[in-house]
């Protein structure tokens, strides 16, 4: 089988989470810079067969489109051109920050620890991948 790849898309960075190949369990993968998104995602793609990318879809708390979502949409649209075999599903991806935030909470991470939002956004692409599986 192949994995899934879930993105938790940021103007400054990005995390990424992974499944196993059987695609059961969701892990946070890395956090990497937004203009570096292509050449991970190129170099990752050539070593692990992935079937799905699940991209975070930032919503308000009304269920519309948030201002983030506009500057979601070129990169999407590249996406679809570089990955054309590559099925894209979004995922609403309300409050994963906030629930990363007390995960770390709730696991006893130091406070500096807390701190780095490469870490927050690693652990909320994971939590959109886990969203993602628990629809399906």
């Amino acid at each position: 089988m192949s994995r899934i790849l879930a993105l938790d898309y940021g103007r400054v960075r990005t995390g990424i989470a992974v499944t196993d190949e059987l695609q059961l369990i969701a892990s946070g993968l890395t956090t990497v810079p937004t203009k570096e998104l292509p050449e991970f995602l190129k170099e990752y793609f050539n070593k692990e067969k992935v079937e799905c990318i699940v991209l975070g879809e930032p919503k308000q708390m009304d269920g519309t489109a948030s201002e983030s979502e506009a500057l979601m949409k070129p990169f999407l649209k590249q996406l679809e051109k570089w990955y054309p075999n590559i099925r894209i599903e979004r995922q609403d991806e309300r409050f994963t920050s906030k629930m990363a935030m007390q995960s770390m909470l709730d696991s006893r991470l130091k406070k500096k620890k807390r701190q780095d939002k490469a870490l927050v956004d690693e652990i909320s692409a994971t939590l959109i991948l886990q969203a993602y599986l628990d629809r399906i």
